[in-house]
């Protein structure tokens, strides 16, 4: 390991020093971790590190090449945001599971063979659930079980297809996989429910909106764009995934329209642009695939700031239901303001990293001749400007004034959202320093006259139908069913079959 420090390895030493320390060691140790990690990869060679053998395989616990490099960059980056927002808890133990969760998501993206990944991304879903659990209550246990029984079944596909796979001497190493036979098909079935791609989605917005007000930004951050890394690297050019994720783009932005609840419409859009990824994937040239890792990237921030805007809100408010919410723009401008920047971004709007990032998507497939898929990608950007940045911050801050009581959260988490719209600011107007990190050579120019003209034309009309049907928009109390309630009766049939049962066999009958 010359020469290499493992990113991670900061993370994992800060998670062990935060059980000896308080006080303000404990803040320097949270932030110094992330800027440690972004640092080492700014000097780290490409190449593979940390190798050695186990049971006659070659492990790498580092590839470092420009793949890696880019994810590796933005999960120190938004861990070092993450921290900052939740600088101000006193309980280092989310802390704890923060810091184990982001160091096993860098694991992942280092890994160089299919056992490391595995090992780290069970470490990934062992951790991240605590974020659930430690928000307490009924609700929050229930799903956190369910997303830990979900991803120990995406495991234990994830293991069985690198197991068959390796013995029908595919070998272990982590490259381009086939695309047909059993072992591939496991190893994929394992990506695409971390992905959260249809029909093994519910975990998400079940569980995540059950989450911690901090623990929510982590969570948005790693599970789901690991599993974008791993499909890039794993499964390029396959072509279910375009239609798998042409679906999920427009499948998630119709449930966030749907929501009332602030936090689970933003995951159930997270699942919409994450469709635009799968596609770009599935596609497979080098725009695409340059296009999927450059969403993902700009997803990670966006994304971000608009969760810690609407956990902002529940944490001021104690309301995460847009039927109750309504006029906080008066008592929490700043809080407004930077949920716009990002509401605005993941919309697209150009001098925004949306602009920047998810028009590749499109455009890439527009040149593969998808044009199927380049009028759902185009629809479902009309329905994120709908539900994200029109209905839910006019339900939130606009509309009508209920006069809660609340202001702008402690000034950590507004330092926390101001650098993550910084980064939404820089990437929009600096694509070509943002370009340059992308891992195939492929050039695209984003600020063309037609896709300025073509952009606005979007954002135009579908705010003037905002406007214009505003009374249809009213946010109402309801709940979505989702593809979870078969599971959930499932289970609890599951459950009272197994009841009888023991009833039956018991030796007092």
């Amino acid at each position: 390991m010359t020469g290499w420090i493992h990113p991670a390895a900061f993370f994992f030493i800060a998670a062990a020093l935060l059980l000896f320390v308080k006080g303000k060691a404990k803040q320097g140790i949270i932030l110094a971790a992330p800027a440690l990690g972004f640092l080492s990869l700014l000097i780290a060679p490409e190449g593979d590190h940390g190798t050695t053998t186990f049971m006659g395989q070659q492990l790498i616990f580092g590839r470092v090449d420009r793949l890696s490099l880019i994810f590796g960059y933005i999960f120190t980056l938004m861990t070092f945001i993450g921290m900052t927002y939740a600088l101000h808890l006193k309980d280092e133990k989310e802390h704890i599971a923060a810091l184990l969760y982001a160091g096993s998501a860098l694991g992942v993206t280092f890994a160089g063979d299919l056992f490391t990944l595995f090992l780290f991304w069970e470490i990934m879903a062992f951790s991240s659930v605590f974020l659930i659990w430690f928000k307490g209550g009924k609700a929050s246990s229930a799903a956190g079980f369910r997303y830990l029984l979900m991803h120990i079944f995406g495991g234990l596909c994830l293991l069985g297809g690198i197991v068959i796979h390796a013995a029908g001497g595919g070998g272990i190493a982590f490259n381009a996989l086939p695309h047909t036979g059993l072992g591939a098909t496991l190893i994929l079935i394992g990506f695409l429910l971390n992905a959260a791609v249809p029909p093994l989605h519910a975990w998400l917005a079940d569980a995540y909106p059950e989450a911690t007000v901090t623990g929510i930004i982590f969570l948005s951050a790693f599970t789901t764009k690991t599993a974008v890394y791993a499909l890039v690297r794993g499964f390029p050019g396959m072509e279910i995934l375009i239609i798998l994720g042409a679906v999920m783009a427009v499948y998630g932005v119709v449930y966030a329209m749907l929501e009332n609840d602030i936090r689970r419409l933003l995951a159930y859009h997270m699942l919409s642009q994450i469709g635009y990824m799968v596609v770009g994937v599935g596609i497979g040239s080098e725009l695409a695939r340059n296009g999927a890792v450059a969403l993902a990237i700009a997803n990670i921030v966006y994304k971000g700031l608009l969760l810690m805007g609407m956990s902002s809100v529940l944490f001021m408010t104690g309301k995460r239901k847009a039927s109750e919410l309504g006029g906080l723009y008066r008592t929490m401008p700043w809080t407004f303001r930077l949920f716009m920047i990002g509401g605005l971004s993941i919309s697209g709007f150009p001098l925004l990293a949306g602009f920047v990032s998810k028009s590749m998507v499109v455009s890439a497939a527009a040149e593969a001749h998808h044009g199927w898929v380049f009028l759902l990608l185009t629809l479902a950007s009309a329905g994120t400007f709908l539900s994200t940045t029109l209905k839910l911050p006019y339900a939130v801050f606009l509309g009508e004034d209920k006069k809660i009581a609340a202001t702008d959260p402690p000034k950590n988490m507004l330092i926390g959202m101001g650098l993550a719209a910084l980064l939404c600011v820089l990437m929009g107007i600096l694509p070509g320093l943002f370009y340059r990190l992308l891992p195939f050579p492929a050039e695209y120019h984003p600020y063309t006259v037609a896709h300025l003209v073509e952009s606005l034309q979007i954002l135009c009309a579908t705010a003037l139908g905002f406007i214009f049907f505003l009374h249809k928009f009213h946010s109402e109390n309801t709940i979505s069913l989702d593809i979870d309630w078969f599971y959930r009766k499932g289970a609890a049939a599951f459950l009272w079959l197994a009841k009888l049962n023991k009833s039956f066999s018991s030796p007092e009958r």
